[in-house]
C-alpha cells in the first residue's frame, strides 16, 4: 500500500529544511511525514546528481542550535516525568497506610 502522494515543490522545501537544519527527524515530525520518506528522497536526489546534506552539515550553528533545543526540551519532559514519579510514589505510600 503507498501511502499519500506529495507534490515535488513540497518535497523540494522540505529537503532544503532537512539541508539547512541536518535534522531529518525534526522536519519529518513538523511535516507529518516519515523519516524514512524524506531519507528516501534524499537517496532519489542523491542518485539524480546533487547532494543532501553534508557531514560538515552537522556541524553548522543552525543544527547545533537546534539540537540544544531538543536537548532541552528532552530534560524539561524527562524533569516532569520525575516529579510525576515521585508524586505518584507518595501517593501509593500514603494509599498503603491506610
Amino acid at each position: 500500500m503507498k501511502g499519500k502522494a506529495h507534490s515535488e515543490e513540497l518535497k523540494q522545501q522540505i529537503l532544503k529544511e532537512v539541508e539547512e537544519t541536518g535534522n531529518i527527524s525534526l522536519v519529518a515530525r513538523n511535516h507529518g511525514i516519515a523519516p524514512t520518506t524524506i531519507s528516501g528522497w534524499m537517496k532519489n536526489k542523491r542518485a539524480a546528481g546533487t547532494r543532501g546534506p553534508k557531514s560538515s552539515d552537522f556541524n553548522s550553528p543552525n543544527y547545533m542550535k537546534e539540537v540544544e533545543k531538543e536537548n532541552d526540551k528532552l530534560k524539561k519532559i524527562l524533569g516532569e516525568k520525575d516529579l510525576e514519579i515521585a508524586i505518584l510514589k507518595d501517593l501509593l505510600k500514603k494509599t498503603n497506610r491506610l
